[in-house]
């Protein structure tokens, strides 16, 4: 799943975003926008890519009426994957301490910073508190590709496969339905109400499809 998205539109998104939600007299947002692009537009990425980045912006968009502070939550949407090589385990870490450098230079106060770096290390588990509006919008934005028609389920899952070409076969497939078992053992996918509504049906297909195929 090649990188497609229309990058000068995410540019002009990461610019809307980083200037309502710091203060004025900060530096120049275009350098930050270029340099995490770059990071989602590494050869490594197949799944995790600038599409990957601009459907969870869109997805947010759909969600902000929920979240506390929706512009946090753009942001850590884009750092969330900001650093990732597939052969490593220590990513959203990685991201969270990206973000922890850059914002504040960008000129975001600690506390937001705080936020936006506590929301990124949150899609480790995906498992938002009950009390937290702005991790369930991104939880949520971050997992609504698992209720995607049966054909874009089929791509993302290809494409992730395609990450870890480097594993092999017998290995992918067992650890992949392990994290699918994961998934489907959760009591809900979706924290929002319009995710619950939704998206928590089609989800639960997908994961049953994907993983009764895993099985085979």
């Amino acid at each position: 799943m090649a990188p497609m998205a229309d990058l000068d539109a995410l540019r002009t998104r990461w610019h809307d975003t980083l200037e309502r939600a710091r203060g004025t007299g900060a530096p120049d947002p275009a350098p930050y926008a270029d340099d995490l692009l770059a990071r989602w537009s590494e050869p490594q990425r197949r799944y995790h890519t600038t599409d990957h980045l601009a459907a969870v912006l869109d997805r947010v968009d759909v969600l902000e009426r929920y979240a506390d502070d929706p512009d946090l939550v753009r942001l850590a949407a884009w750092f969330h994957d900001a650093v990732y090589l597939p052969d490593r385990s220590e990513n959203e870490e990685r991201s969270a301490r990206l973000a922890e450098r850059a914002l504040p230079e960008a000129g975001l106060t600690p506390a937001a910073t705080a936020e936006v770096a506590r929301l990124v290390r949150l899609t480790v588990t995906h498992a938002p508190g009950d009390e937290d509006a702005n991790g369930q919008v991104l939880c949520d934005a971050d997992l609504a590709i698992l209720a995607a028609p049966p054909a874009a389920y089929a791509a993302y899952a290809a494409a992730v496969r395609e990450e870890y070409a480097f594993v092999p076969p017998d290995a992918f497939r067992e650890g992949r339905a392990a994290v699918l078992r994961s998934l489907a053992d959760l009591p809900r996918l979706f924290r929002t109400p319009y995710g619950e509504r939704e998206w928590e049906g089609p989800a639960r297909r997908n994961l049953a499809a994907e993983l009764a195929g895993t099985a085979r």
